[in-house]
C-alpha cells in the first residue's frame, strides 16, 4: 500500500474514532436515583400536568383509529391515554409522537424507572440511541431528579394503548441518530436561561417555565441547527407548521400584568376577554389544574424575564 494511501487509512480511523467518542450517549448515573426515597404518585401526576407530557403524547383528537383521545376518553375527567400519533412539522421532517402508555409491547411499559428517567432527561433510550430533540429532554434535563421519579410513578398508573408507534418522517441525513450525540454537546446545557436575583416565587417561575413546562421549545427562534436562541429566550418565533408566529411573550411583547398573565394561564382568557387558542389550549387546559400558586410563580418568572424588541417579522 503506497504511503499516502495507508496515511489516509490512518486518517480515516482516527476521524472515525473521534466522531465515534464524541458522539457517545451520556447515561444516567443510576447511583443518583438511590436516595430519592419512596414516590409520590399525587406528586407525579402534578409534574405530569406541568411537563404537558399529554399535549403532544395523547391520540390527537379526530383520530379514526381505535386509540383516538376521543374514543378512549369519552369522560373528560378520565385518565390520559399516551397513545402518540400526533404529528410535528419541522424544517427537518415531520416528528410523530410515539406511543408512552405503560403497555409493554407497544408503549414503554417493560422499560425500567431508570430507564424512562434516562430518556427524559438525557434523551438516550434503553438500547443507548440518542433521541431527536423534538423531545425536549433539553428541559427536563433541568428538572429535580425526585419530581421525574415521581412523573414517572404517576404514569405507571395511566391506561395502556395497543396503537403502534409511527416512525418519523425524515429525509437523510437527519435519519443518523448517532450525529444527534454532537448537537447535544453544541447545544444542551443544564444551566438557567434567566440568571441573576429572583424573588422566591420568580424562581419557581423559572423552573416550571425553562424545565418543566419548556416554554422555551415554541416560543424562543431557533439557529439553523434547530437549538434556540438564548439571547432572544422568549422573543417568539415562526411556527414551524409555517402558519403564523408563536407570540413573544417577554415584557417587551407582552404588556399585561403580573395578575392578568397568571389568570390566562389559569383560564386561556386575555385581559380583553379573548381566548387561547391553537397549542395553548392544551397548555392551559393542564396550568389550570395545578395550584393558583404554580401559575402565578410563572407570572412572576415572566415578568423577570429578559425583555426582546417585539417584531412584526
Amino acid at each position: 500500500m503506497p504511503p499516502i494511501l495507508r496515511w489516509a487509512v490512518f486518517l480515516l480511523l482516527v476521524l472515525a474514532g473521534a466522531f465515534w467518542f464524541l458522539t457517545r450517549p451520556d447515561t444516567l448515573d443510576t447511583a443518583r436515583l438511590d436516595d430519592l426515597g419512596a414516590p409520590d404518585v399525587a406528586h407525579g401526576e402534578q409534574v405530569f400536568l406541568a411537563a404537558g407530557c399529554a399535549s403532544c403524547h395523547a391520540a390527537p383528537e379526530g383520530d379514526d383509529g381505535e386509540d383516538s383521545v376521543e374514543d378512549e376518553n369519552p369522560d373528560e375527567d378520565a385518565p390520559p391515554v399516551l397513545a402518540g400519533g400526533q404529528r410535528f412539522a419541522s424544517g427537518f421532517g415531520t416528528f410523530v409522537a410515539p406511543n408512552i402508555s405503560p403497555d409493554p409491547e407497544h408503549g414503554i411499559g417493560d422499560w425500567s424507572d431508570a430507564e424512562i428517567i434516562q430518556a427524559v432527561t438525557k434523551g438516550v433510550s434503553p438500547d443507548g440511541a440518542h433521541y431527536y430533540p423534538a423531545f425536549p429532554y433539553t428541559a427536563y434535563a433541568k428538572a429535580d431528579l425526585a419530581d421525574i421519579r415521581d412523573l414517572v410513578a404517576y404514569w405507571r398508573t395511566l391506561p395502556e394503548s395497543d396503537t403502534p408507534s409511527e416512525p418519523h418522517e425524515l429525509s437523510f441525513p437527519f435519519t443518523l441518530r448517532r450525529g444527534i450525540g454532537l448537537w447535544k454537546r453544541a447545544f444542551v446545557s443544564d444551566d438557567w436561561v434567566v440568571e441573576g436575583d429572583l424573588s422566591e416565587q420568580a424562581a419557581r417561575g423559572r423552573y416550571l417555565a425553562e424545565a418543566l413546562g419548556h416554554c422555551g421549545e415554541c416560543h424562543t427562534p431557533r439557529n439553523r441547527a434547530g437549538a434556540l436562541l438564548t439571547e432572544a429566550w422568549l422573543g417568539g418565533a415562526a411556527n414551524p407548521s409555517g402558519d403564523g408566529r408563536i407570540p413573544n411573550i417577554t415584557p417587551g411583547g407582552l404588556d399585561w400584568s403580573e395578575s392578568n398573565i397568571a389568570a390566562y394561564l389559569r383560564s386561556g382568557f386575555t385581559p380583553s376577554y379573548d381566548v387561547a387558542g391553537g397549542e395553548m389550549t392544551a397548555v392551559i387546559d393542564k396550568l389550570g389544574q395545578l395550584p393558583d400558586a404554580e401559575t402565578a410563580a410563572l407570572a412572576a418568572y415572566l415578568k423577570a424575564v429578559p425583555p426582546v424588541a417585539q417584531t412584526d417579522g
